[in-house]
């Protein structure tokens, strides 16, 4: 955040700081009113940072976006094309079960549109966690697809979609983790070509 003045950087990582920790106690529920009274900030400062609770969520969960995508780019080097794209998934599963309120950011997040440069966009979609992580879930995908490991129809918006699903169906289940892994598992069975 070049440029912003130290206090306006003092509220903007408070903000932050106080919204990850509401964020993780309530899910997507965690409101700006409420953040902003648990930071002792008016609601306006919030807002001035993050307009929407869609912004805030995307911006406490940026950095694990970035992480799964330095982890989609560590498994491009793999030599089997199915285990890598599976082990991206199994992460990504994992992260979304365990993270409360990161399943809701992606659920109603629309594709990206095919061929859009996302580099600028107006929208702030080029700064999003599901277009983030589409991006790094691409080379993986598209190589699984070439080499004949994954469905040919199969996109990356499909593929986070049914994870941002399987982290939502099983958000209170009695154990999220292993109901999570055997629908990915069930998911992943559907992915792979017949024979």
């Amino acid at each position: 955040m070049t440029g912003r003045r130290s206090d306006a950087e003092r509220n903007y990582r408070r903000i932050l700081t106080v919204a990850e920790a509401e964020i993780a106690e309530l899910g997507a529920a965690a409101s700006i009113e409420r953040v902003a009274r648990t930071a002792g900030l008016g609601s306006a400062t919030v807002r001035r940072h993050f307009p929407t609770r869609q912004a805030l969520l995307e911006a406490v969960f940026a950095e694990r976006a970035q992480a799964l995508q330095a982890r989609a780019a560590e498994l491009t080097g793999e030599s089997d094309s199915r285990a890598a794209l599976l082990a991206w998934l199994r992460d990504f599963t994992d992260y979304a079960v365990s993270a409360r309120g990161f399943a809701d950011v992606l659920a109603y997040e629309p594709p990206a549109e095919v061929g859009r440069e996302t580099e600028g966009a107006a929208d702030g979609a080029a700064s999003s966690c599901g277009t983030t992580l589409e991006a790094a879930l691409a080379p993986l995908l598209a190589r699984a697809q070439r080499e004949g490991a994954a469905r040919p129809e199969a996109s990356c918006h499909d593929l986070v979609t049914a994870v941002a699903g399987i982290a939502l169906a099983t958000e209170h289940h009695r154990d999220p983790a292993a109901q999570a892994a055997r629908l990915l598992d069930l998911f992943v069975s559907g992915l792979s070509p017949r024979g």
